[in-house]
């Protein structure tokens, strides 16, 4: 019996993570053994394994506008991408997160097969999504069109699988949990049901900055952040500290920091740099979640382009963008987005926050309650055994 043949697709660098401790899990399986793998992702990837034949980590955007101002780059890694899949024909295809363009790409293999069936032998290789698309937040019609062109669907969070079941009950989908419950295991012994008495005492209050991860963000979020910071040292002492995910974003962190020497920023740590953290400003995203596994009351914010934000504010059907908001039912975290995202909202909202410990102290029992929905250690195993199951 040969080797399973096995193409995964992720984009950015939180994809290249998560299919890299994917991969890990999957040759753990005995249906997955001495699988091959290959496809489009990045550095972690490759040192996982797989045989990465496009880089996809530097084609990081958000939002509909930026998209479409590339389309061109996206529509040739796409082609690429889809003659790669049909002169290898793997048995299996997982899309990793990078929604937007894995619909598409799991829609255009279907497409290419199902119009040539004679000319592929009867293969049809089974699509599996990692990470659902957040279509319950944004054209939820959207939803059908993937039980035609997924096998099987894993979710990270808890209410996507019934959400799914209610509109959709033909397309399998399993809850695994969130993968970051694995990387913080280590200090979730330390911080023990996430309660306030594990935490470092500061006499000075640290005040976390996480203003992104892609070049466009930091334009848009260190403006407001950085003048953000001065206002409230203008009511009160506290240490700021910017924490950036790689090197490359250091140069325009300082650029943008000019004389606002008082910030200090680190690369990487951000485990550790939350752990240490009376408060954090940061930018929607994963990285609220993070702050919650952490137990760290947090001011999100979130500033686009004109046109992306024209677009999404028409089309986003939920009432936060801070995922711990939606998974509390309300808003734990205070959020401001685009235009509301001012330095003077940013410094109040803090200054609210930094002045009321026993409001913070409140957030902090909220977030452990709601980091305990996210499901046990074991994400990726529980996600390989799923799509191990598929081979058998």
């Amino acid at each position: 019996m040969k080797p399973q043949t096995i193409m995964l697709v992720a984009g950015e660098p939180s994809g290249d993570r998560l299919a890299a401790e994917l991969v890990k899990a999957l040759k753990a399986e005995r249906a997955c053994a001495g699988a091959r793998f290959f496809g489009a992702g990045g550095a972690e990837m490759s040192k996982a394994g797989v045989d990465v034949l496009v880089d996809m980590t530097q084609h990081s955007v958000i939002g509909i506008w930026e998209v479409l101002k590339r389309y061109g780059t996206f529509k040739r890694l796409f082609d690429r991408l889809l003659r790669l899949a049909l002169e290898r024909r793997p048995d299996v295809l997982i899309c990793v997160d990078f929604s937007g363009f894995n619909r598409r790409f799991a829609r255009g293999l279907r497409w290419e097969i199902e119009v040539q069936p004679g000319q592929f032998g009867g293969w049809r290789p089974r699509i599996v999504q990692f990470v659902s698309p957040q279509v319950w937040a944004s054209r939820p019609g959207r939803a059908r069109q993937m039980a035609r062109d997924f096998d099987l669907l894993l979710c990270i969070f808890p209410f996507e699988k019934a959400w799914y079941a209610e509109r959709i009950p033909e397309l399998r989908v399993e809850f695994v949990g969130h993968p970051m419950i694995d990387r913080f295991q280590a200090q979730s012994s330390k911080l023990k049901a996430h309660g306030s008495k594990f935490r470092i005492q500061n006499e000075t209050p640290v005040v976390l900055l996480l203003p992104g991860s892609r070049v466009g963000e930091l334009n848009r979020h260190l403006p407001v952040m950085i003048e953000a910071a001065r206002r409230i040292l203008a009511e009160r002492k506290a240490a700021f500290r910017m924490v950036l995910p790689e090197e490359a974003l250091i140069a325009q962190a300082h650029e943008q920091l000019g004389e606002a020497t008082q910030i200090e920023v680190q690369i990487g740590g951000l485990p550790e740099a939350l752990q240490q953290a009376d408060l954090a400003i940061a930018s929607t995203g994963t990285v609220t979640l993070e702050c919650a596994y952490f137990g760290v009351p947090t001011v999100t914010l979130y500033k686009t382009s004109w046109g992306t934000y024209q677009i999404g504010k028409r089309i986003v059907k939920v009432p936060s963008l801070t995922m711990p908001n939606l998974l509390a039912g309300e808003p734990v975290f205070p959020e401001f987005i685009q235009d509301a995202a001012t330095p003077g909202n940013l410094a109040r909202a803090a200054l609210e926050l930094l002045n009321d410990s026993a409001r913070r102290e409140a957030i902090r029992l909220k977030l452990g309650k709601l980091v305990t929905t996210l499901g046990e250690p074991g994400a990726c195993r529980r996600a390989a055994e799923a799509i191990a199951s598929l081979l058998k």
